[in-house]
């Protein structure tokens, strides 16, 4: 039978997105000044809301790795995984939010040098580096790897056919789900779509901009940043045409691609011992504090860093929790919930610190060796994307350093877009049975809708904060709907144990 399409959660989206486009062309400033009077509220008074719910999510990542619920196959008992631990690794890395990890990992550190809490807790050369890899960690990926188990086991274990958030939460919630309250959970889980699709398009592609107008030595303008957009929504159609194939195979271009660019940094730069060194220190850092990073509110505001940067991050991954999950879940068929956990965090986990260790620390060494003020070139313009540039510029034949990056970020762009596009069209449908996927029309029209909100900003010129505003505020009744997640998640997997 053909799965039928379900309207409303399919119109209202497009019609939200077309009014928020309409807003912020037309009234940037305004629309800008009330973001941030959001944000200042939710970020004040409700900021160790997210805090906890960061530190408590990656807890019970490892209570149910290691408890008896890690022991479930997603799927049945004797199942093999679809794909192989290359290909599942791979996919798992690039659907998130890969090409922000590999914009950031060039820059960050930037953003913290001049906090005085890296001042306080130190030195710019120990703190600089240890804080990014705080930021995209173990507790960012804890809100991935919790989800996927929950998806993956309503999936394929109980077989249910409505791949939506509301479903997760049928056993704590149960006829409610079909009701008013399931249909305004699903909603918000749309809404966190697309604000987690305009943060990431929007913050990143200007410096593919940048990087595409010294290649081909074309203005910067911002109809040349719309034309990236639109070229990475043409990579993502083509896969859509190859299934998940198109879509394993990008995904694993994609890392060749980006162990080609660590590679060159790290041998070209020539600061591999250093690199080493600070990498090294900068995991030490991280493992002796990470209880006290992980709770520290600043309850006299000496300086707002975790109002400015933690909650952010949490937020930010909070609203992605809506895609990448739900991806990973569905191609983790075959593997046990400790297998999905603990893999999540040795190819997410991992892929994520080389990233920002070899990255992130050669234009720290840069730095810290007097051979390039980049913090005196960012205080001076506070334009992020010319100090990368400035930071590729170093390196020998830095044709090569642009090009691997300009791809990178392209195909990393579209593989999250492939995760964001099919996630977006299963809202479509009112059921969507376990292997079967999305029409390639549906599909299509999610990839239009989730790049129209990016183009829109990109016009507005938005500022870094306000695109942070946009994710802050839609985490924060996400968080309700996650914590009902997990409760519903124990509810059903002690309920299957019984039974077995």
């Amino acid at each position: 039978m053909k799965p039928r399409i379900d309207w409303l959660s399919t119109i209202v989206p497009l019609i939200t997105v077309i009014a928020l486009c309409v807003l912020f062309m037309a009234s940037p400033e305004q629309s800008s000044s009330v973001l941030s009077s959001i944000r200042f509220f939710l970020g004040e008074q409700f900021g160790s809301y997210y805090l906890i719910i960061g530190l408590g999510v990656f807890l019970l990542s490892l209570y149910i790795a290691f408890s008896r619920y890690g022991s479930i196959r997603l799927g049945k008992p004797d199942e093999k995984p679809l794909y192989t631990d290359f290909q599942w690794g791979s996919m798992m890395f690039t659907s998130g939010l890969a090409a922000d990890i590999l914009f950031y990992s060039l820059c960050e550190w930037m953003l913290y040098a001049n906090e005085p809490h890296i001042t306080d807790m130190g030195t710019i050369q120990d703190w600089a580096s240890t804080y990014p890899l705080f930021h995209w960690g173990p507790i960012p990926w804890s809100f991935y790897m919790v989800l996927a188990v929950a998806f993956g086991f309503m999936l394929h274990v109980k077989k249910r056919t409505k791949q939506k958030f509301s479903e997760a939460c049928r056993p704590l919630l149960g006829k409610q789900t079909d009701g008013i309250l399931g249909r305004l959970i699903d909603l918000l889980a749309v809404f966190a779509l697309l604000a987690g699709t305009a943060t990431t398009f929007s913050l990143s592609s200007p410096l593919l901009s940048m990087v595409f107008s010294r290649f081909f030595g074309i203005p910067e303008s911002n109809m040349l940043t719309i034309a990236i957009l639109v070229i990475i929504g043409a990579v993502y159609i083509v896969t859509v045409y190859f299934g998940m194939k198109g879509v394993a195979r990008l995904a694993a271009g994609c890392v060749y691609f980006f162990f080609a660019l660590l590679i060159y940094v790290f041998v070209g730069g020539g600061k591999g011992r250093y690199i080493i060194e600070t990498g090294l220190t900068s995991i030490g850092n991280l493992v002796q504090n990470f209880i006290g990073m992980s709770t520290w509110t600043d309850a006299l505001r000496t300086s707002s860093f975790p109002q400015n940067w933690t909650i952010f991050y949490w937020a930010y991954w909070m609203v992605w929790c809506v895609a990448a999950p739900f991806f990973i879940g569905t191609i983790s068929k075959g593997r046990t919930i400790r297998q999905t956990i603990l893999g999540g965090y040795i190819f997410g986990v991992a892929g994520t610190f080389l990233s920002f260790i070899v990255l992130g620390n050669y234009g720290l060494g840069l730095q810290m060796h007097g051979e390039l003020d980049l913090l005196g070139a960012y205080a001076q313009s506070g334009d992020l994307y010319a100090a990368i540039l400035s930071i590729m510029d170093t390196l020998p034949l830095p044709i090569i350093g642009l090009v691997l990056l300009a791809i990178s970020m392209i195909t990393f762009y579209a593989t999250s877009y492939d995760a964001l596009a099919l996630v977006g069209a299963s809202y479509s449908y009112t059921d969507l049975p376990d292997g079967q996927h999305p029409s390639r029309a549906v599909q299509l029209f999610w990839a239009v809708l989730l790049i129209l909100l990016p183009i829109a900003l990109v016009f507005s010129e938005n500022s870094m904060s306000n695109l942070q505003t946009v994710s802050i505020i839609a985490a924060f009744p996400l968080g309700i709907v996650i914590i009902l997640m997990i409760a519903s998640f124990f509810k059903d997997a002690n309920e299957y144990l019984k039974k077995q």
